[in-house]
């Protein structure tokens, strides 16, 4: 049942409950603000920053602010996505993504959000980070390189999975996933590759082996749909199920 209590979004009133963010709001209403390290079924993290959406002038993260009644929330101004391909060109000149030889390639979503945004070229200098793969799982590997430390697998695992398996460690550029093992290394861990965590990667960092290039181009993910239309469709999906469970627990 509709609270009666809206906010406009770029113009549009949308309806909210008492505990939404703008993000879980505009997901509800069927409406796309980018984004990389959000998912309805994990608490907000806001830590990619990509959501940054203006809230009566100001800057805010859309998957943490909470919805107002009667405020204002620029999502597709000129400054606002200028601002969104700063942060996607960061994210990119930070690793090493090589898009035509990854794997995630056409289902990678920091690809689709950079071409939603129109990011098609970097305008910062390239980092190139000499940085390994753990390939010493039987059924993952994971690329250092291409990790944007979104924080979705380290929840995944922790609040799903129930194993903690990650955890981000340094600070800065220095910051990296770690992997909570003996060892140190992704094979000696507990992670399975049926677990949560290895299918919320929105990059190609976390992946099963032996299923790369399954899908030729032309058929992947956002190959026919942009992310605006395939990535909503499946978080609102997310949403509605979970919605569904807690009133069936009620």
């Amino acid at each position: 049942m509709s609270s009666g209590k809206t906010f406009k979004l770029d113009g549009k009133a949308i309806s909210f409950e008492e505990g939404d963010t703008i993000m879980d709001a505009a997901l509800r209403a069927g409406e796309y603000i980018p984004h990389l390290c959000h998912n309805p079924e994990f608490k907000p993290h806001g830590s990619c920053r990509v959501c940054v959406v203006d809230v009566n002038g100001h800057s805010m993260s859309a998957c943490t602010r909470p919805a107002e009644q009667d405020i204002d929330v620029d999502n597709s101004s000129d400054a606002i996505m200028d601002l969104r391909r700063s942060l996607l060109q960061m994210l990119f000149v930070e690793g090493n993504h090589i898009c035509p030889a990854c794997e995630k390639s056409g289902a990678c979503q920091l690809q689709a959000v950079a071409y939603y945004t129109r990011m098609l070229s970097p305008r910062f200098t390239h980092f190139f980070p000499r940085r390994s793969i753990d390939a010493s799982h039987p059924d993952i590997v994971f690329y250092f390189n291409r990790c944007i430390l979104c924080g979705l697998c380290e929840r995944a695992s922790r609040d799903v999975d129930g194993k903690n398996v990650f955890s981000i460690s340094g600070r800065g550029i220095n910051s990296k996933l770690v992997f909570n093992s003996p060892s140190g290394k992704l094979g000696d861990s507990e992670l399975s590759v049926t677990d949560k965590a290895v299918s919320v990667c929105p990059v190609g960092a976390l992946l099963p082996k032996h299923q790369g290039y399954e899908k030729p181009i032309g058929k992947r993910l956002y190959d026919t749909k942009p992310i605006s239309v395939v990535g909503d469709a499946a978080l609102y999906q997310s949403v509605n199920r979970s919605s569904k469970s807690s009133e069936s627990n009620e």
